[in-house]
């Protein structure tokens, strides 16, 4: 398909959040199903589970917000698992919601660069809540540069960020799980189902800032957005079909969460709210991303501070008989570099993947075990000031292993719409750091924020 540029577009068509805010009243609740915990870094102040038993769901529903996330973590899952799981949260929440008089509609919100289960996770929601009219699909991130225009999925490059990179095109697209050749979202619908699925339908940009928005028909509905007032005249336009009955399933980037419950793009999180978050002393870095973002934004960290360094190599992780020693090492290293200095907790660089998709899962299932037990035994003997977590995998067993944190309230982000603070009802604080976002020194910017809370 090739590069391009962002051309000239229609006047974007304000739609303030407070107007989608409004719409809301009386709609049924906002479950996010989400694939790894990096969906949350969009929004503020809503609950997130990474427990699904009827009363964490019912404590979710009973703070009264639009919307709660349900960690499922299913993207580090084979698909029968994936899809097991699933279907074990939906039937959870219904019946929970059934009990209280609620009415809920699913979200399976995943990967801004398309890597994730699909249509398996949707289908599974529709089987479980009955074939919804159309399943609609934003994976647009405006924050990060993941824009939908022309029903194509872009990148926003360079430094103005007006250079558009096809997704099919970028180093995620070679996934080794989650691979795909397409960008125009139509076609990645039509390859990711084996042909099964090519009724798609796409809204766009046009029509979205002309005004009013009429949802078009398809089995699936590609929605364009290049910002968020975008996504929210989508958002009304959902919601009115809604009201007159029509049921949807969506399946979202992190943009059209906040986008559906009214939220507007807020700024990150203050140096006093920061302060009163975080613990005293030193923080604890996990990294197991491999993607060259991360390792970008790992060495620009040690260029800019001093820190201890502690690394977990994978070649011996994957050996059975050096794995345990190897770890104990690593934890005690860890335990005693916290005392005195920001600690990195990361794997060797060097990838390694298997013959197929499924070996590959189950090798960065291997390696984020390692570091969520290290990660683990650390945090019960010394805890830090604050736990980052880089990689959506990473982050999501850091929360649900490392530091049991069942429930959570997100509390905003700490970069301009990435890098979400997390505050467990028990434990330190989170924060879930996706490997795929910001620029090379956005790692190095975050721990410093954090250490100066952390020291204050």
């Amino acid at each position: 398909m090739g590069r391009g540029r962002l051309a000239t577009l229609p006047p974007v068509r304000v739609v303030p959040a407070q107007r989608v805010r409004e719409a809301l009243a009386g709609t049924p609740t906002v479950v996010v199903l989400d694939d790894d915990p990096t969906g949350t870094q969009t929004v503020r102040d809503l609950p997130v589970l990474t427990r699904w038993a009827a009363e964490d769901v019912d404590w979710a529903l009973a703070q009264g917000t639009p919307a709660f996330f349900v960690l499922t973590n299913t993207r580090s899952l084979g698909a029968d698992d994936a899809a097991a799981r699933d279907r074990e949260v939906v039937r959870t929440c219904l019946e929970v919601a059934r009990r209280r008089g609620v009415e809920l509609v699913f979200a399976s919100r995943s990967d801004s660069t398309l890597r994730g289960h699909f249509p398996l996770e949707t289908d599974v929601i529709a089987q479980e809540t009955g074939t919804p009219d159309a399943v609609i699909l934003a994976p647009a991130y405006t924050d990060a540069g993941r824009v939908t225009l022309d029903g194509v999925h872009w990148l926003r490059e360079g430094p103005d960020g007006a250079d558009l990179v096809p997704v099919a095109e970028s180093e995620f697209a070679a996934d080794a799980t989650f691979g795909y050749r397409s960008s125009r979202l139509a076609d990645w619908v039509a390859e990711k189902s084996a042909g099964a699925i090519t009724d798609v339908a796409e809204l766009r940009i046009e029509d979205l800032r002309a005004g009013p928005v009429q949802l078009p028909s398809g089995r699936v509905i590609v929605l364009d957005a290049v910002v968020d007032d975008d996504l929210r005249a989508a958002v009304l336009a959902i919601l009115a079909a809604e009201r007159d009955g029509a049921r949807f399933v969506y399946r979202v980037g992190p943009s059209f969460v906040r986008a559906r419950v009214g939220q507007p793009e807020p700024p990150p999180i203050d140096d006093a709210e920061l302060r009163g978050a975080v613990g005293d002393g030193h923080g604890l870095v996990v990294a197991g991303s491999h993607v060259g973002r991360t390792s970008r934004q790992l060495a620009r960290l040690a260029d800019r501070r001093d820190l201890a360094r502690v690394e977990v190599d994978v070649p011996t992780v994957l050996d059975d008989g050096a794995r345990d020693a190897h770890l104990d090492r690593a934890a005690t290293q860890v335990e005693s570099a916290l005392g005195s200095s920001t600690t990195v907790l990361s794997t060797s660089r060097t990838r390694i993947t298997g013959r197929d998709e499924a070996e590959s899962l189950a090798i960065a299932r291997r390696i984020s075990a390692a570091l969520t037990a290290v990660t683990a035994r650390v945090v019960a003997a010394r805890p830090p000031a604050w736990v980052l977590a880089k990689g959506g995998i990473t982050s999501s067993d850091v929360a649900t292993e490392s530091l049991r944190a069942d429930r959570a309230w997100v509390r905003g982000s700490l970069l301009p719409g990435i890098v979400s603070l997390w505050a467990p009802t028990s434990g330190p604080p989170l924060v879930v750091f996706a490997g795929n976002v910001g620029d090379d020194d956005a790692l190095a910017d975050v721990v410093d924020r954090l250490e100066a809370a952390a020291c204050a």
